[in-house]
């Protein structure tokens, strides 16, 4: 049976349950008073060639100093800065590239993220990719994630799981992104096709994880049975 990105979607849904994928930390936020928004983008740059659990303690150091906050972040000694964030990896790219987002944000918007991302998809994107260290993925978890705005994210676990069912669809980021946007749009409504696109891509990390590992666990995996790659492997 062919794998559509509605069948994936599906199959995932009922497999995982609802992920709720970006972890925020509420509390935090309502005794600070800030912005959710702002652990998200962070943590969009501090994920980039790492895993959850180095963010996660990245993310702790900046909150046990207040710094969830692009003004501050745009304020205090790069040096520290790195200090804070080298659990995450990379850590003096890291600071550089929050330093640019916090700086810029801080300078056009004064940091308000209602007015940032209160225009065309488009423009956003552009104007986030146009700053050092942002590519395409991390761009898209931002306007996704952060502002949630309809695009679908893909990432290198997607380009793994649509290699190895197939999903015929050319592997770069683009084609990969168009396909799942188009294919998604026919069977959801507007209004509901930015969460579709929050779980699906949450659901894709979390299925690459436990199964279609670089090394995967083929027995186990829902889609063995359809999956060219997982029947190679049984064999």
């Amino acid at each position: 049976m062919k794998i559509t990105p509605q069948k994936l979607y599906v199959e995932l849904l009922n497999k995982f349950g609802k992920l709720n994928w970006w972890p925020i930390d509420i509390d935090y936020h309502e005794k600070n008073k800030s912005d959710p928004r702002c652990e998200i983008i962070i943590g969009a740059i501090l994920t980039q060639n790492t895993n959850w659990p180095n963010v996660e303690k990245a993310l702790e150091n900046l909150k046990s100093e207040k710094m969830l906050d692009f003004k501050k972040i745009s304020e205090t000694d790069i040096k520290h800065l790195k200090k804070l964030i080298k659990p995450s990896g990379f850590f003096n790219q890291k600071a550089n590239r929050l330093k640019n987002i916090s700086t810029y944000l801080k300078n056009n918007y004064n940091c308000d993220l209602d007015t940032f991302f209160n225009k065309n998809i488009k423009v956003i994107r552009k104007e986030l990719l146009s700053l050092n260290g942002i590519g395409p993925e991390t761009a898209d978890s931002i306007l996704l994630y952060a502002g949630n705005l309809p695009i679908f994210v893909v990432d290198s676990y997607t380009k793994r799981i649509c290699k190895r069912l197939p999903i015929n669809v050319k592997l770069d980021y683009e084609n990969i992104q168009n396909y799942f946007q188009n294919e998604l749009s026919k069977t959801y409504k507007s209004n509901e096709i930015t969460k579709v696109y929050n779980e699906l891509h949450a659901q894709i990390v979390n299925l690459a994880k436990k199964y279609c590992k670089k090394n995967p666990d083929c027995i186990y995996c829902l889609f063995n049975r359809n999956c060219e790659f997982g029947k190679k492997m049984l064999q």
